[in-house]
């Protein structure tokens, strides 16, 4: 009789268990408690969309859009596909929920999404991201706020050697400009390119700049840069948020190479990165974006919207897990051991009082009697409580921490 094989994993996929397990949950824990610190109100979001939302707001010429999504038909011929980011999707709920009566609405998020790209070290093709959002505010301020509070939550994950860099893409009138040089100079030289510029030259030229291919570094560091074509106005909103970021406490760097490709992008870019020699560049290799965002107030426009000034960031939480490191599960509170099986109701009871008062609290009943108590001495727990019979009556031996005795005691009270 032949074997039943094992189904295995989905290539680009993972199963999170252990040490790996509570750092990813120690990442959505401090997210959790820093977006209530600054007032960030939380939604949860479809898993999947219309396939028109992400190529609206994505872009048909993106390599999300064209090559990476997992989009299907539905048994009603709708094209679906499963959310390749949140931005998009969040979009479409302040435009068909009426979230608009909040603005400025403040929100984040956190869960899977999904790219069909080649696995590599800190990426999936069933990822995690945190998510943070500020939409209907066209203030520099708003900028400001969603960059103290990445900063704080990267202070509070206990990563360090990490700096935030920053850029502007100017208003409309900047950014038109600003591409129209670009085409003009890249065109010059557009044989000696790479394919992918090549390509990228009409469509989206700001995306040459960020090009990692060697063909096309010999020529950006002497391309047309943002500040010649900055309009008064965009050069007193970067002001504004850099010294506002000065203010707060965030320390920046100025990216002059840092873009956004997509045309309703405007203003601020941003960045976190690790240092050079830093322990979080060891750990993410080449992958080097811990997180990153920008200011988008043209994307309601492109879902039939009206214009809403718009700015966000998202990070891995497996990226941020793997600078974390490893958690070990917490011991404890409280043991409850059963050394003698006709005391289990007992048991069962007290694990429940101790949980009902706030205490995490587990029982050991099973293996052999004689060795439950040192089983439970060797797990490390602030206290344990024995069950045990005595001469025909129930015996409680509590073993614990100083702070911990009278706190058990008053429970089994």
């Amino acid at each position: 009789m032949s074997k039943t094989k094992t189904p295995q994993a989905i290539r680009g996929t993972q199963d999170i268990f252990g040490p790996d397990a509570e750092a990813f949950a120690f990442v959505v824990e401090t997210f959790e408690r820093v977006r209530k610190l600054y007032r960030f109100r939380r939604v949860e979001m479809p898993v999947f969309e219309k396939t028109e939302v992400f190529s609206r707001a994505i872009g048909e010429t993106t390599d999300v859009v064209s090559k990476e999504m997992y989009s299907f038909e539905d048994r009603g011929q709708e094209s679906l596909t499963l959310r390749p980011e949140f931005t998009a999707g969040i979009a479409r709920a302040f435009l068909t929920n009426g979230w608009q009566q909040h603005a400025p609405l403040k929100v984040g998020t956190h869960g899977p999404l999904f790219r069909y790209e080649r696995p590599q070290k800190g990426r999936y093709r069933q990822f995690h991201q945190i998510d943070a959002e500020i939409i209907g505010a066209a203030e520099p301020q708003a900028d400001v706020e969603l960059l103290a509070m990445a900063d704080q939550l990267l202070k509070e994950l206990g990563i360090e050697g990490v700096t935030l860099h920053l850029n502007t893409l100017g208003d409309g009138d900047s950014r038109e400009a600003w591409r129209a040089a670009l085409i003009e100079y890249f065109g010059a030289v557009r044989d000696e390119l790479s394919e992918d510029s090549q390509e990228r030259l009409e469509k989206n030229p700001l995306r040459i700049l960020d090009s990692k291919d060697r063909r096309d570094r010999k020529f950006v560091a002497d391309a047309p840069k943002i500040d010649a074509f900055l309009s008064d106005e965009a050069t007193a909103f970067f002001d504004a948020v850099t010294s506002g970021l000065d203010a707060a406490g965030v320390k920046w760097t100025r990216a002059e190479s840092l873009v956004r490709g997509l045309d309703y992008y405007r203003h601020t870019a941003f960045e976190f990165i690790p240092d050079e020699g830093s322990a979080a560049a060891d750990a993410l290799g080449s992958q080097s974006t811990i997180l990153g965002g920008g200011r988008y107030d043209g994307l309601m426009e492109s879902l039939g919207g009206a214009p809403t000034p718009a700015v966000g960031w998202a990070a891995g939480i497996e990226r941020l897990a793997m600078l974390v490191g490893e958690k070990g599960e917490a011991a404890a509170d409280a043991i409850v051991v059963v050394e003698d099986d006709s005391l289990m109701t007992e048991g069962v009871r007290t694990l429940g009082k101790l949980r009902a008062e706030g205490f995490s609290a587990e029982m050991i009943a099973s293996g052999s009697p004689r060795k439950r108590f040192d089983k439970a001495v060797k797990a490390g727990a602030r206290a344990i409580v024995g069950f045990s019979m005595q001469d025909g009556a129930t015996n409680v031996r509590i073993k614990a921490e100083h702070d911990m005795t009278a706190r058990i005691e008053a429970v089994l009270n």
